[in-house]
C-alpha cells in the first residue's frame, strides 16, 4: 500500500520553549504556521494535554509538540512521553495518510505489526509504536490536518506570497539510523513493501534508500564510532530530513546571511544541529539516481492504494 506523508513530528520538554522553536523555523527556514492547537479553559476542560504548531516547510508539515495543560503534570502519559522524547537529534515519527483506516489496520496486522488506538480516537488514527519500526513511531491517520493547504490540487510550496526564501522545492528524503542495512531491509522492503531504489555510500555511513509513498526513506548504517552509529545505538529513529532546493548556493548564502553556522557533506549542507533546535535538516540541489521527483501527493492521491 502507498501511504502519503502527512507530517513529521518531534517534541519539546517545556511549552515555554515552543514559541522560540516556531520562530526559528519561520524566520530561518521560511516555514508557515497553518494551524495551532492551544490550551484554553475550554480545551483543557476537554482534556487537551499539549500545544503544537502545524508548520509547512516547503511541501512538508512539521509539528513541534510540547506538553501543556494536563500534559504539564508529571504522570500524564502524553506529557511524560513528550518529555522523554525531547532529546537532541530525536524525533517522534511520521504520520501517513489512509482513506480506509480499517483496511490499513488489516494490512499492518497481516504483516505482524501491533497497533495502538488512543481511547476515543479509534475512527481517526492508530499508532505503530517506535519499537517496531527502528525507533520511528508511525501514525496512520484517516482525517485531514486542520489548515493543511495540500488538499488544494493547485497548491505548491511556491504558492505562498513571496515563495520560500530558501527556494525549497520539496522533501527529498527522511533518514533513519539502523544497526544494519539487513534490519532496515527486513522492515522497509519486506514488511512494509517499500521498494529499495538504491544503495550508496555517504560520509561515515552506508545508505539504502526505499520509496515510501511520496518521499524516500534513507536507512543509514554507520561506521563504528560514527555519529550515525551512535544515533542508532543511543537515540534511534529519524536522524535527518533532506529538502531539495532550487539553487543550493543561493540557499546557503541566505542561511549565512542570517548568521547560521553551516556544515557540509558531499552535495548536502545544513545548519549545525546545535543551532537548529537539535535537529539535522539537510538541503541539496542534487537528485540521487533512482530517487523520485519531490512533491507531496496528499492533494492528488490522499489515501492508501496498491
Amino acid at each position: 500500500m502507498q501511504f502519503p506523508l502527512v507530517h513529521v513530528s518531534w517534541s519539546l520538554a517545556d511549552n515555554a520553549s515552543r514559541p522560540a522553536c516556531d520562530a526559528f523555523f519561520r524566520d530561518v527556514f521560511g516555514a508557515e504556521t497553518v494551524y495551532e492547537i492551544l490550551v484554553t479553559p475550554e480545551t483543557e476542560a476537554l482534556g487537551l494535554d499539549r500545544e503544537e504548531s502545524l508548520m509547512m516547510m516547503g511541501d512538508t508539515m512539521l509539528i513541534p509538540i510540547a506538553p501543556a495543560g494536563r500534559g504539564a503534570r508529571e504522570g500524564n502519559p502524553l506529557g511524560d512521553m513528550l518529555r522523554r522524547s525531547a532529546a537532541p537529534m530525536r524525533w517522534i515519527g511520521l504520520a501517513l495518510k489512509t482513506t480506509d483506516l480499517a483496511a490499513a489496520d488489516a494490512w499492518f496486522a497481516s504483516r505482524g505489526f501491533k497497533r495502538h488506538y488512543d481511547p476515543g480516537m479509534e475512527a481517526h488514527y492508530f499508532l505503530v509504536p517506535r519499537g517496531q519500526a527502528l525507533g520511528m513511531r508511525l501514525e496512520i491517520v484517516a482525517q485531514d490536518m486542520p489548515g493543511d493547504p495540500r488538499g488544494d490540487r493547485d497548491w505548491t510550496p511556491a504558492s505562498r506570497p513571496g515563495g520560500n526564501p530558501l527556494g525549497i522545492e520539496g522533501l527529498q528524503a527522511i533518514g533513519v539510523s539502523t544497526p544494519s542495512l539487513s534490519q532496515a531491509r527486513a522492515l522497509f522492503a519486506e514488511k512494509l513493501e517499500w521498494p529499495e531504489i538504491s544503495t550508496r555510500h555517504l560520509p561515515g555511513a552506508r545508505c539504502a534508500a526505499f520509496a515510501m509513498g511520496d518521499t524516500v526513506i534513507e536507512a543509514l548504517e554507520g561506521a563504528e564510532g560514527s555519529p550515525v552509529a551512535d544515533h542508532a545505538r543511543a537515540v534511534k529513529g529519524i536522524c535527518h530530513l533532506v529538502f531539495k532546493v532550487r539553487d543550493a548556493a543561493a540557499a546557503a548564502a541566505c542561511l549565512r546571511s542570517k548568521g547560521q553556522p553551516l556544515i557540509q557533506t558531499g552535495d548536502r549542507f545544513a545548519i549545525h544541529p546545535d543551532a537548529a533546535q537539535g535537529r539535522l535538516i539537510w538541503f541539496t540541489q542534487a537528485s540521487p539516481p533512482g530517487y523520485p521527483p519531490v512533491g507531496s501527493k496528499l492533494g492528488r492521491a490522499a489515501g492508501a492504494s496498491r
